[in-house]
């Protein structure tokens, strides 16, 4: 009688893993709803929100895989909220993490969209509302000042004239000359494989003097 009963339990007991896997899914759900709910202002203001959660609270991964999902989320299509949090999940718990935290980001713009789609007249001349929008947008630039002074840091760290010289020739490209976004992260992206290229041939290069 001892045995079945512990055959039963043992059958009805979940495994550690599964357990663990659920926990980590419940907690993706959770910090994308969050984080898309009460994040205003595009894309890159969700950076600091994931850093928050994802790098420093719960050590899932470093700064630097932070900067690569970011600048992949950016060259990809779609929207760059969406497209990181995707990554993030993907890169905590693989393709399931990643499917929950897409549907977890894309929940509360489509509500509040709908919502305000159902009152579009009222919102739009309604003072409070506008007011609240302009002290958003202060925070907001706080926000991505605080996320390009990071970045910048991590770029400097790397102690490569060419990636320092590229973070001011960028923003000159497009505050002074009006160039297209796109043409610049693609000529950033050759000259990073170029980099890449000439620093792995001058490896091979040493190895096979030694």
């Amino acid at each position: 009688m001892s045995v079945s009963q512990n055959s039963v339990s043992s059958k009805e007991s979940p495994k550690p893993g599964i357990k663990e896997s659920c926990r980590l899914w419940f907690w993706l759900f959770r910090v994308n709803l969050f984080i898309s709910t009460f994040t205003f202002g595009g894309g890159y203001v969700v950076v600091p929100m994931i850093r928050k959660y994802f790098v420093f609270q719960k050590r899932l991964f470093t700064e630097e895989e932070l900067v690569s999902m970011a600048a992949v989320a950016q060259s990809t299509p779609g929207a760059i909220a969406i497209n990181l949090s995707a990554l993030a999940g993907y890169h905590t718990a693989g393709f399931a993490g990643a499917v929950i935290s897409c549907a977890a980001a894309v929940i509360p713009p489509f509500a509040i969209l709908s919502l305000v789609s159902l009152w579009y007249a009222a919102f739009a001349s309604n003072h409070l509302i506008a007011a609240i929008l302009k002290g958003m947008q202060a925070g907001v630039a706080a926000l991505i000042v605080d996320l390009v002074a990071d970045m910048c840091a991590m770029v400097l760290k790397e102690r490569s004239i060419l990636l320092t010289a590229m973070v001011p020739a960028a923003f000159c490209a497009v505050f002074f000359l009006n160039i297209n976004v796109a043409l610049i992260l693609i000529v950033c992206c050759l000259l990073c494989i170029l980099r890449i290229w000439q620093k792995q041939r001058k490896e091979k290069c040493d190895e096979s003097f030694t």
